[in-house]
């Protein structure tokens, strides 16, 4: 609480906002990517797109995109979909609570709307998993509104354009600098979308986090981190804490041609498959013996790594082979075709298909 109370909100009133606008949406028409969320401004899509893009990198996330809408092309195929269809589609892109959000908004959208993606931003905030950002690039790239987007990207930008050593953590700071944009945006058309996608393209393709390639830039005129060659100490970014580390054994219990998994029930991945898995505070026969396993085979083990947002987990994937497993089992055909298994177990996935 106390770190929290240190962050101060620096302004930069005389910095020239506006003079950003034009030599921006220039540059953005000339060298804007080719991306398959551009070639349509329908909200169902631009809002694929966004959340699709919160944790996930432009390249990943294109085929996850095509296939995500070839399976449900309206909003209301995907308010309609059993869950783990979703998640299924969904799978390797982690985060899952972003894919159940979804399917929570599309019903909303569906009950309360009609069908239709309302174009107010508030009215948009009220849809489940939208916060100020999703919502803003929803209205300015869907709907053509004078709504800024502010993320990592314009954050970035700006802080760097201004030379403001605000802690981008700061929650003042974001609505600061949503204000500061509100009075430049274009008058209300196709280019608030342009204005709003060309912040973050130039914070992904020229203002990038390690080495920008300021000689490109068009603000680089009026860019005060540029002049002072400071370029490296904006933004402010908040101290990372350090993950937690969870040691687990993951178990890949084969019976016959049949893989045993379990549906996590707290934590982490709730509600997922997962092989099933345990701390290692307890040994494998212990764990095994409580699960009822007590005649078996280890074939194999392997170590895994996997790093969440908050957690590292230290893994000692163990493949058994035994005439009875207290779990469900399933066939290699249904694991990769009809299941979603986080990403975190790819490692025991690919142990399991390699000695069924």
């Amino acid at each position: 609480m106390q770190k929290e109370q240190t962050k101060q909100l620096h302004t930069r009133e005389d910095y020239p906002y506006g003079e950003i606008v034009q030599p921006l949406l220039l540059w953005y028409a000339k060298n804007k990517r080719d991306l398959p969320w551009r070639q349509s401004a329908d909200p169902y899509r631009v809002w694929v797109s966004e959340i699709m893009l919160q944790q996930t990198r432009v390249e990943g996330a294109k085929e996850y995109y095509k296939r995500f809408l070839e399976k449900f092309p309206t909003v209301r195929d995907l308010a309609e979909a059993e869950e783990e269809s979703l998640l299924k589609v969904w799978e390797g892109l982690g985060y899952y609570s972003r894919a159940r959000n979804m399917q929570k908004a599309a019903r909303q959208v569906c009950e309360e709307y009609g069908g239709q993606f309302p174009a107010d931003k508030e009215k948009l905030r009220g849809l489940s998993g939208i916060g100020d950002y999703t919502a803003g690039a929803i209205a300015s790239i869907a709907f053509y509104k004078r709504t800024p987007a502010v993320d990592g990207n314009v954050f970035r930008v700006l802080s760097r354009l201004t030379a403001n050593p605000t802690d981008i953590s700061l929650p003042a700071y974001k609505k600061y600098l949503e204000q500061k944009l509100q009075k430049i945006y274009p008058e209300e058309g196709v280019a608030c979308a342009d204005f709003t996608q060309a912040l973050m393209e130039l914070g992904a393709l020229v203002c990038k986090p390690t080495s920008p390639a300021c000689e490109s830039c068009p603000l680089k005129d009026v860019c005060l981190a540029q002049k002072t060659s400071s370029q490296d100490s904006y933004p402010v970014l908040p101290k990372k804490k350090e993950k937690r580390v969870e040691q687990l054994y993951v178990f890949v219990i084969l019976t016959g041609d049949k893989i045993s998994l379990r549906k996590r029930t707290e934590g982490l991945l709730k509600g997922l498959y997962e092989f099933p898995t345990a701390s290692k505070e307890k040994g494998k026969k212990e764990l095994l013996a409580e699960w009822g396993i007590t005649d078996y085979t280890q074939i194999s083990s392997s170590s895994a790594v996997h790093i969440f947002t908050h957690v590292r987990w230290e893994m000692e994937c163990v493949v058994i082979r035994t005439e009875n497993s207290p779990f469900e089992q399933f066939s290699v055909a249904q694991i990769e075709g009809e299941l979603s298994l986080p990403t975190a177990f790819s490692k025991a996935k690919e142990m399991a298909v390699k000695y069924v």
